[in-house]
């Protein structure tokens, strides 16, 4: 009994001792803040948010799109909403000073969450509130703000223009600053390859807190940001990105097919056309269970064509009529509302729903991801779908067609080199509801045992991932002087043969590796102590 009042007391000590620390940390960020701004108090008062503020919980959660780590311990000391560039640049100054580390959130939709979470003590800079968009039609461009999401871009590209689009996401509430970072694929990936293509400019700051645009950050830093993970070099601002034209009316179909309708011939035999489709013409395969006991199965051929359905019902009969498709089955419509279309809406449904920050529903994912070279077999297909069969909650695989433009970008052109010789992406995701240790430790152990199964089918040396879908079963930084070579167990899967520049680019830029997280890249010399 005496024994564990002590232990009581000696916790209570110890919990009173880490809060006085965190208090004492926030007292002197903040009058480090108060110097570095020349004394600005308001925006200390109303745009930073210790763990005591009533509101921090709300700013937290507001963004975080994967609830599996509400209950998380490994949360910001503060949290910063800036206004302004010289904000942040105060920030980086004072997280230096006093060796905290710096995270960075556009849109919370981080796989592993690395945008608001670490196991040592940090601030969270949260990009809300920096997100202008200025489209200029005269040269084809915009400036988009970091903090601003897809589908605050797609609305604002639409009131401009009936004629252009921009080859992002499938997602509206992804923030543009990590999406274009590291690579950012949609719809329109076959006919304009990805969006981390299309930048022409940027606007970053640095580990000193200076601010570079292309011109004085230099090209090597330029190829790193569009597609390397931008985090690892500074903060981006903005991204001077050039439009793209598209025709006033866009096609899109949703096909459903069970096993029973034979949706394993039709997956099979579209694995060895999509890719070879025409450019315009993006057919890509939603597999998934019901996600309940009833143990049912379907395929959805998704798809988005760049034209109308006069133009793409004879395409499709030439191409890939085992499909079936009707003119019934297609839904004629503009590039904006096939946004809406792809995002699961109805194409009447207003625009406006494209500015909601936050995805309409949230539930707990894992994600990982392969890319596939060869046709996978019949019997390896049905042997994935027996395991989506056996999982209890909803589970998919989310398969996208690569080919046309993206087979004529060099691997090397930028740091995302998964382009020609891929067939599709997959992407393995499952979602539950119940957030408790045991569920969650089941589910993502579902998520390992369907990746382990898959090796055969799937690309090798190395096994390649897309940096979007992190995953942090690939291996991850243990510290902050993580080896290359220790490194480069995740990062050659992500990069494959750009992982090394990316290094030699890192450390010549950030020497010092302020900025990083669980799988940043590494310095090229870094060695344990």
């Amino acid at each position: 009994m005496k024994m564990s009042y002590y232990l009581a007391v000696f916790l209570m000590l110890l919990l009173s001792i880490s809060c006085a620390a965190s208090t004492l940390v926030e007292t002197k960020f903040k009058a480090c803040l108060l110097t570095q701004l020349h004394s600005n108090s308001e925006f200390i008062e109303e745009n930073i948010f210790t763990s005591f503020s009533s509101l921090y919980p709300q700013v937290l959660e507001s963004l975080e799109q994967n609830p599996r780590w509400l209950n998380s311990s490994r949360k910001p000391l503060l949290i910063l909403t800036p206004f302004h560039e010289s904000e942040i640049q105060a920030t980086i100054q004072c997280s230096k000073e006093l060796g905290l580390q710096l995270r960075v959130r556009s849109g919370g939709h981080d796989y592993e969450g690395l945008s608001y979470l670490s196991n040592a003590p940090f601030v969270m800079v949260d990009l809300i509130n920096i997100r202008s968009i200025e489209i200029n039609l005269s040269d084809e461009t915009a400036w988009v703000q970091a903090g601003a999401t897809l589908g605050e871009l797609y609305y604002k590209i639409s009131k401009a223009s009936e004629v252009h689009g921009f080859p992002a996401g499938t997602c509206p509430s992804v923030g543009i600053g990590g999406h274009i970072s590291g690579g950012g694929a949609g719809t329109m990936l076959r006919k304009h390859g990805l969006a981390s293509d299309h930048v022409v400019d940027a606007y970053l700051i640095d580990a000193n807190g200076r601010i570079h645009d292309r011109e004085s950050m230099g090209e090597d830093v330029f190829w790193a940001i569009r597609g390397g993970s931008a985090t690892s070099f500074g903060v981006i601002l903005s991204w001077k990105i050039r439009l793209v034209r598209v025709p006033p009316i866009v096609t899109g179909f949703n096909i459903h097919r069970t096993l029973e309708e034979g949706a394993s011939k039709l997956i099979h035999r579209w694995q060895h056309i999509a890719h070879e489709l025409h450019e315009d013409l993006f057919i890509r395969v939603i597999a998934q269970n019901s996600g309940d006991k009833s143990k049912t199965f379907q395929a959805t051929f998704n798809s988005l064509f760049l034209g109308g359905i006069q133009k793409l019902i004879p395409l499709m009969n030439e191409s890939f009529p085992e499909l079936g498709l009707q003119a019934k089955d297609c839904t004629e419509m503009s590039w904006i509302q096939s946004i809406m279309f792809i995002d699961g809406h109805n194409k009447e449904d207003p625009l406006e729903l494209l500015l909601n920050r936050t995805t309409s529903y949230k539930s707990s994912f894992k994600a990982k991801s392969d890319f596939v070279q060869e046709p996978i077999p019949i019997a390896g297909l049905e042997g994935v779908w027996n395991k989506l069969l056996g999982e209890e909650t909803l589970a998919m695989l989310i398969m996208e067609p690569y080919g046309g433009r993206m087979n004529e970008i060099l691997e090397s052109e930028t740091p995302f080199p998964h382009r020609k010789g891929t067939l599709y992406i997959i992407q393995y995701l499952v979602k539950w509801e119940v957030n408790s240790i045991e569920a969650s430790k089941r589910h993502l152990n579902w998520a390992k045992m369907v990746y382990r199964y898959m090796t055969p089918y799937v690309s090798k040396s190395p096994r390649a991932a897309y940096f979007n879908y992190k995953d942090l079963d690939l291996g991850k930084n243990k510290h902050d002087n993580t080896s290359y070579s220790e490194a480069s167990v995740w990062g050659e899967k992500y990069f494959k043969g750009n992982f090394r520049k990316l290094a030699q680019i890192k450390t010549k830029f950030d020497p010092q590796n302020f900025f990083r997280n669980e799988q940043s890249i590494p310095l090229l010399n870094s060695h344990h102590n």
